[in-house]
């Protein structure tokens, strides 16, 4: 069964947190929950990008922890 069009959850109200590996100076990874288990990805230098949408099996296939951004599955 497939899930919601994550690119149809409206993200406008949500509030991206960062994680950042080093100094931060190419580029810093935001996360924030857009769903009960959907995510949207962005990047704080390049605010004007949309940001990417995934679910956190995606994420988590992708060794991405929600915890490193101070937010829990």
């Amino acid at each position: 069964m497939p899930g919601p069009d994550l690119y149809a959850l409206d993200i406008s109200s949500t509030v991206f947190n960062k994680a950042c590996g080093g100094p931060c100076t190419e580029g810093c990874v935001t996360l924030t929950r857009i769903g009960p288990d959907e995510w949207a990805m962005g990047d704080s230098k390049r605010p004007d990008m949309t940001p990417l949408r995934f679910t956190t099996a995606e994420l988590d296939a992708a060794g991405i922890d929600p915890a490193r951004f101070g937010l829990s599955v």
